[in-house]
């Protein structure tokens, strides 16, 4: 069905990580490429400041493992791209890059803030020029 499908991880909900990668997996087509992302929220440059050297590298360094590790774990052959900054404009603009023809995103019942600043979810709804697939 599709042949290149992106599939955001938010890794503190690995649970439902993994079961977006089975989703990919089964409506990927023969020879597909699914990509598995994670992206982790940038800080603004006066709370890097004051940050200890090296920290913000050590902590995308070990969403990388944490992200390699679920893609190997959930069984499913997926490359693995961590980046840092705004989580749906990250997840847009490597779509865009990639080519997706899907992106599967996970929701969560919003709560209160949800409705006033919409979720990454919806925003990637919104904006995406491929096919959405939201799962919950």
């Amino acid at each position: 069905m599709y042949k290149n499908i992106l599939v955001p991880i938010d890794l503190t909900q690995a649970e439902k990580g993994t079961a977006m990668l089975a989703v990919a997996a089964k409506l990927a087509d023969q020879g597909a490429k699914i990509t598995a992302i994670t992206v982790v929220e940038d800080l603004p440059g006066y709370v890097r400041a004051e940050l200890p050297t090296g920290l913000v590298e050590k902590n995308l360094k070990a969403a990388q493992e944490e992200m390699a590790k679920l893609v190997k774990d959930s069984g499913v052959a997926a490359s693995v791209q961590v980046s840092d900054g705004n989580p749906s404009r990250e997840i847009l603009d490597h779509a865009s890059k990639i080519g997706a023809d899907l992106i599967i995103v996970a929701s969560h019942r919003p709560g209160m803030q949800d409705y006033f600043l919409g979720s990454t979810a919806a925003r990637v709804v919104r904006h995406a020029a491929c096919s959405v697939l939201v799962t919950r």
